[in-house]
């Protein structure tokens, strides 16, 4: 899973507890977004990691101490190594010709990608990506907070 330039601490301790509840193998966690503390090396001034680990930890319940997860950067050079990999990109946001979740067949090896809180993913970013995934909205609000749409997306692939 990657979550790439997400700004909400509680959403990433969110993430990563719903991810180590579905079994993800690693949350790949890109561009501004805020990961927990790092035990060696952590290039953060000391006062704003703490803090931030903090905020993560109070949603994550200590998930990030029990999922794999990393920071990278450049969500490009990580979408193209995953690539590289084998593996299919899957960006989950609202488009034209997106594929909707229900009719999606999970690929062997798949990534979803999610992104920011109100804007949603960037359309460079959905340019690199293999598929684009839509959660159908059914009531009147237009679109799900990113870890609900995380947990459907994740949840139908591992079990469907």
């Amino acid at each position: 899973m990657i979550a790439h330039n997400l700004r909400s601490c509680h959403n990433i301790g969110s993430l990563l507890r719903t991810a180590e509840g579905l079994g993800v193998q690693q949350v790949i966690l890109t561009g501004y977004t805020p990961y927990p503390l790092l035990a060696q090396g952590d290039p953060r001034l000391p006062h704003l990691a703490l803090k931030i680990d903090k905020q993560i930890h109070k949603t994550a319940l200590d998930a990030e101490h029990q999922v794999m997860w990393r920071h990278e950067d450049d969500v490009f050079s990580v979408i193209a190594q995953l690539k590289a990999d084998g593996f299919t990109v899957a960006a989950i946001e609202q488009a034209p010709h997106s594929i909707k979740l229900p009719a999606y067949k999970p690929d062997p090896k798949v990534v979803l990608l999610v992104g920011r809180e109100v804007e949603g993913v960037e359309p460079e970013v959905l340019a690199v990506c293999d598929k684009i995934l839509e959660i159908p909205m059914f009531g009147h609000k237009e679109s799900y907070n990113v870890v609900q749409a995380s947990a459907m997306g994740l949840y139908h692939c591992r079990f469907m």
